[in-house]
């Protein structure tokens, strides 16, 4: 076995390959087993590290700056998915309960650290780790649709509060431990704070927005502006003697109003998500020490249970204070508990500057890694069992109302366009490249465009060059020329009205979104383009960028039937809102037109109950009423624990012609991406498929 370490070489060019190695096979394989994959990441770092095989070393400068750009980037993150939008609706109901889940746990911890004797600067300090949470079950409350639930937004809200409070107390703490203690040096302190964090929040927000205006689309230059912002934070915490996560963590604040849910963003969570946040959960492996873990358990027994043991019943209390507050029911109250359960991203980050302080020793250290594992398991678990029930479909049925006002009011806009001739009436841009698919894609647009007594524009774009006489540009243009004379040939035939645009731009995507835009058109109808280049998987493809950048609907095509035969219509519906009603009535059109069928398909969780469907079933039945009169329609309920597979098993069972489905990017609260179910089913089903994306 020596012999073999001897052949391998020691550089960090092999360590960042072994980490890759790591990141790429563990957490898939956990998460077969229903553990989250950072739990397979810890435990990667403890078998290779020292306890191990020996093959990664926590002493290295390439694991130690790896650590610290993942630790940086994770604080980041949180900061950066934190939905502002969300706090906002319920603004004064999240800081009650960001206030009471920070200080109920905070009091809690700091008496059991000074019941151990652990002074009062490390009880404190221990307190502030069991004051912050991480919303691991973000995505359990996403998929069952209860994410507007007025429980879970106030949840999401008091993040806000607890992580930007444990992170403060974190930073007098050790700045107390790092010097001699006066009222003078905390009041320097806690000003200088003040001062930085105003610098942070209010300068990056003003200097971004900024920047994002004069920079354009110009993406790459954006995402570098991020990346700048977020370690010249950390940089300047640390010249206030803070640590560099509070500067990550405000950075995250500071920039996601800029940012938005845009691409950048996109691609800022991407290179964190899958490379440096993986590589400090790794390295936390590697700091663990398997004898002093097990003696921890054994010796410090009492310690740990304390410590666990407080958490769940401080926050449990914290989530007890909103319920007799505003009534909420146990169901509610249950969801908010175990949603502030989990202790990931702030509380482990926070340890570890603890713990290269001084300030907290290494059997707390051990205990915060069993309380991590323990609420990232039991976490979701209970939001599962309680969030299911907070289902009520007719509550999203009461917001119907005020989005058809809302759209009525973009309709008076357009008509005030109208008046001045500076827009015609509905129209539909149909990108057009392919000859192959041409034909096929104007007689969809031209579907739609009849029904709503519209035209439709097609548009041919030529990549630019830096001289405008240039061969290859003309022979471009040629080539333009004839897919529109073909295009407006087959609208003719259609008998609707065209108009035919060709565009000269650097980006197709932006290209296609300007017109779009210039033409105040209503829907852009594209063909699809599968994610198969390490380009488009990396930074995104053609589609992804016009779902990004269109103002307006975008209808993604992959027909592989005419148009005409297309007569049973498959829509899979989660949740009951304005969005939904969209879709059914994209899809109600083409039915309409070939006097065809539409189904709706409800797929749920095997838990909830019968009532929920039943009211589920009517709140849908009377909405669809408004706006599909004219086909027959079916709706649709089916207990399965997979959506992806329930979507594909009856449409091949049932034979349908077409599957309409909704375009949905979701990431966790820490930035650890989660797989969309429209790319499972588009890659499995045999079936003609149309995406259905609504702009940002």
């Amino acid at each position: 076995m020596e012999k073999f370490y001897d052949l391998i070489p020691d550089s960090p060019l092999l360590t960042f390959t072994i980490l890759l190695l790591v990141i790429v096979t563990i957490p898939p394989l956990f998460e077969k087993i229903k553990l989250p994959g950072l739990v397979g990441l810890l435990v990667a770092g403890v078998i290779l590290g020292n306890d191990g095989f020996g093959l990664l070393d926590k002493e290295s400068e390439s694991i130690k700056l790896l650590a610290d750009i993942g630790k940086i980037y994770l604080m980041f993150v949180a900061g950066l998915e934190i939905d502002l939008a969300d706090f906002r609706k319920s603004k004064n109901r999240s800081l009650t309960f960001g206030f009471c889940t920070f200080i109920v746990p905070l009091i809690m911890g700091t008496l059991v650290g000074l019941t151990f004797n652990m002074g009062i600067n490390s009880s404190i300090l221990l307190g502030s780790l069991l004051a912050s949470h991480t919303l691991l079950g973000y995505p359990i409350v996403n998929r069952l649709g209860v994410v507007g639930n007025e429980a879970v937004v106030i949840t999401i809200g008091a993040t806000i509060f607890t992580d930007i409070g444990a992170l403060l107390v974190l930073a007098i703490c050790v700045s107390i431990h790092g010097g001699e203690f006066t009222l003078a040096t905390l009041i320097f302190q806690l000003v200088s704070l003040a001062f930085y964090s105003f610098v942070i929040l209010y300068g990056f927000d003003k200097a971004g927005k900024e920047y994002f205006r004069r920079t354009g689309d110009e993406e790459s230059n954006q995402f570098l502006f991020v990346l700048l912002a977020v370690f010249l934070a950390s940089v300047g915490a640390q010249m206030i003697n803070v640590d560099k996560i509070v500067g990550a963590f405000l950075a995250g604040l500071a920039v996601n109003d800029v940012v938005g849910k845009g691409p950048v963003k996109e691609k800022v969570e991407f290179v964190g998500s899958t490379l440096f946040i993986p590589c400090f959960f790794v390295s936390i492996g590697l700091i663990l020490n398997i004898s002093g873990f097990i003696d921890t358990l054994s010796s410090d027994f009492f310690l740990t249970i304390a410590i666990v043991g407080g958490l769940f019943l401080s926050k449990f209390i914290a989530a007890l204070i909103p319920k007799f507050l505003y009534k909420y029911n146990w169901d509610q109250c249950m969801t908010m508990w175990s949603l502030s359960l989990p202790q990931v991203a702030a509380t482990l980050a926070a340890t570890l500057v603890g713990v290269n302080a001084g300030l907290l020793s290494d059997s707390v250290f051990n205990v915060v890694i069993v309380m991590m594992l323990v609420t990232s398991v039991s976490g979701p678990i209970i939001t599962g069992k309680f969030a299911r029930n907070l289902f009520n479909p007719t509550v999203d049925v009461a917001l119907i109302e005020p989005l058809e006002i809302q759209e009525s009011s973009e309709l008076a806009k357009e008509e005030t366009f109208k008046e001045h001739n500076l827009i015609d009436s509905f129209s539909i841009v149909v990108p057009i490249a392919n000859p192959h698919t041409e034909k096929l894609l104007i007689e969809i647009g031209a579907i739609l465009a009849r029904h709503e007594k519209g035209s439709i524009i097609p548009l041919s774009i030529v990549k630019a060059h830096v001289h405008m006489d240039e061969p290859e540009l003309k022979i471009a243009l040629n080539h333009s020329h004839k897919l529109l004379t073909r295009s407006v040939k087959y609208s003719q035939d259609l008998q609707v009205s065209v108009k035919p645009i060709i565009r000269i731009d650097d980006d197709l995507a932006e290209a296609i979104s300007r017109v779009a835009k210039e033409n105040q058109a209503n829907l852009i109808v594209m063909g699809w383009s599968p994610n198969t280049t390490i380009q488009a998987r990396l930074f995104g493809n053609l589609i992804d960028n016009v779902f990004w950048a269109s103002h307006c609907p975008v209808a993604v095509i992959k027909i592989l039937d005419e148009p005409n035969d297309i007569h049973q219509i498959l829509v899979p519906v989660k949740n009951l809102d304005q969005k939904t009603l969209n879709i059914i009535r994209f899809a109600s059109i083409f039915a309409g037109n070939n006097q065809g069928s539409l189904t709706l398909l409800h797929v749920h969780d095997r838990k909830i109950n019968k009532n929920q469907i039943e009211t589920f079933k009517s709140a849908l039945s009377i909405a669809v009423e408004k706006i599909a009169t004219q086909i027959p329609i079916t709706i649709k309920t089916l207990r399965y624990p997979d959506t992806a597979q329930a979507i594909i098993h009856t449409a091949q069972k049932y034979d349908f012609d077409l599957v309409i489905l909704r375009s949905v990017r979701r990431r966790t609260a820490g930035g650890l991406a989660v797989s969309d179910v429209t790319t499972e089913v588009v890659r499995q089903l045999t079936r003609s498929v149309i995406i259905f994306g609504e702009p940002y």
